[in-house]
């Protein structure tokens, strides 16, 4: 429900992660909201907190008389009458425009009270959160800090050190809402795919051609781009990159050089080689994982360690599976050991992966389970070497570092769906990281076994999926870019 006083829309703390994110998505939540249903990730992750809200809540019942508040004037009366917590407490400033529906509010021993709020994040750090919190702060009037109950049972808190993001929110917002046009904004491959207004915006910064729709160039560098003269895609790709200003996260010459290519390349539809790949010699196995966040420790587990081993049929699709969290030590012992029989049957081996994420996961859960000092991860870490080198090999690194291709994000799917470049369709159109941990998720809770084992085999045509699709881009790349 949204509140106003005066005729005048409330600014809800809840406003902060918009406006954190995007200040037009800011603007559009108060003069045109969009009617949008939330998708299966978003719900997962709501019931997710939802779920982690009421363990604080037990949690509290357990130590304090707790009383549930229904309305702003119930607020009050609880807190007039200075009962120990109040659980869904309402709060309205009509004098600052503030509305708010801290989670707790815990009678401090002053007499006070403190709001707080669970949060289902293990960071307390996220800019939109600190200002949610800082807003419940001032509804209150109080000096006292606000706590957080975060997802890995942390409890964290935020005081005086937030008060002049909040009054730099605050004082935007307010300008937002005298506001009679959309303000203008910069493009963000990331934030704007997940946004509600998505469609509303893509077809400005396209008719626009806004600088920041090319991969690489941040909003900032846009604005600063946009000053000097240079406003649009065509008028960058014809420029010299010896005589762009240097401007944030756009200094150096190798830098400008791409950001020219890239506008050439997102105007003539073509991909540009900045130097010969080199691809590792051996036998390539494409490696990918599946892990699910939202466990009840908040640690991730990977339920499935995907591999493709040669001759690289869909018959040669190999995984280690675990059906809970519970047996994730033995997922990862499993998944050693097949390491271990591959560098025996296909030595000397490249493990393939596409991004980070995959080595990144290793080096996690080897320190989980005090096995840095281990064999095989220390070969796989590339430990054995002098160089540092191993059989792990992100093919991600070796697309950024040597094309400039007509896309806007470099991701696997990005790069692999795309017609005129590698060309390979995944076999569920829908299917992506967030929709692998809802069908997870959805795995996990199931009771009927038909569907359990549908849930399952759907994931593990994803991801068999997803290692196929690397060894297509490594045959893309071989047939075409290969120094």
């Amino acid at each position: 429900m949204t509140h106003h006083a005066h005729g005048v829309r409330l600014i809800r703390p809840s406003d902060a992660a918009s406006w954190a994110s995007c200040r037009r998505r800011a603007w559009l939540d108060m003069h045109q909201t969009a009617e949008f249903e939330a998708d299966a990730f978003a719900r997962l992750l709501s019931d997710a907190g939802l779920r982690h809200e009421r363990r604080i809540l037990k949690q509290l019942q357990n130590e304090y008389d707790v009383h549930h508040a229904d309305s702003f004037e119930h607020t009050t009366i609880l807190m007039q009458q200075g009962v120990p917590v109040i659980y869904q407490a309402r709060l309205m400033n009509p004098d600052v425009g503030l509305v708010g529906f801290p989670d707790f509010l815990i009678r401090h021993e002053s007499g006070r009270y403190q709001p707080a709020d669970a949060k289902l994040t293990q960071s307390e750090n996220k800019k939109g959160l600190q200002i949610q919190l800082g807003l419940y702060r001032r509804l209150l009037e109080t000096d006292l800090p606000v706590l957080v109950f975060l997802g890995d049972n942390r409890t964290a808190v935020i005081g005086d050190e937030i008060d002049a993001q909040v009054d730099a929110f605050l004082t935007d917002m307010q300008q937002l809402r005298r506001q009679s046009d959309q303000p203008a904004v910069r493009y963000s491959h990331s934030k704007c795919r997940a946004c509600p207004y998505f469609e509303h915006c893509r077809p400005q910064f396209i008719s626009q051609e806004d600088i920041s729709l090319l991969h690489g160039v941040h909003g900032r560098s846009a604005e600063h781009l946009a000053a000097s003269g240079i406003r649009t895609i065509s008028q960058l790709a014809a420029h010299d990159p010896g005589t762009l200003p240097d401007v944030p996260h756009l200094a150096g010459i190798k830098r400008k050089q791409r950001a020219v290519l890239q506008a050439q390349a997102h105007i003539q539809n073509e991909v540009f080689q900045l130097s010969g790949i080199d691809l590792p010699k051996g036998n390539w196995i494409h490696f990918d994982i599946e892990d699910n966040p939202l466990t009840a420790t908040r640690e991730r587990h990977v339920y499935l360690w995907g591999l493709l081993v040669p001759p690289y049929t869909p018959d040669d699709f190999d995984y280690v599976w675990t059906d809970h969290e519970h047996e994730d030590y033995a997922g990862w012992l499993a998944f050693l050991q097949k390491i271990e029989h591959y560098r025996n049957a296909f030595s000397p081996i490249i493990l393939a992966h596409y991004s980070n994420h995959e080595k990144a996961v290793i080096k996690q859960y080897a320190q989980r389970y005090n096995m840095t000092e281990q064999a095989t991860v220390q070969w796989l870490l590339g430990k054995t070497h002098g160089d540092n080198r191993g059989p792990m090999f992100d093919l991600q690194k070796a697309v950024q570092d040597n094309l400039v291709l007509p896309l806007q994000g470099y991701g696997l799917k990005d790069i692999c769906k795309h017609p005129a470049l590698v060309n390979f369709q995944w076999e569920d159109e829908t299917s992506g990281s967030q929709w692998s941990i809802v069908q997870f998720n959805r795995f996990l809770a199931e009771a009927d076994p038909a569907e359990k084992q549908r849930l399952k085999s759907a994931l593990l045509r994803y991801n068999r999926d997803d290692v196929t699709a690397t060894h297509r881009l490594e045959q893309w790349l071989r047939s075409r870019f290969m120094s």
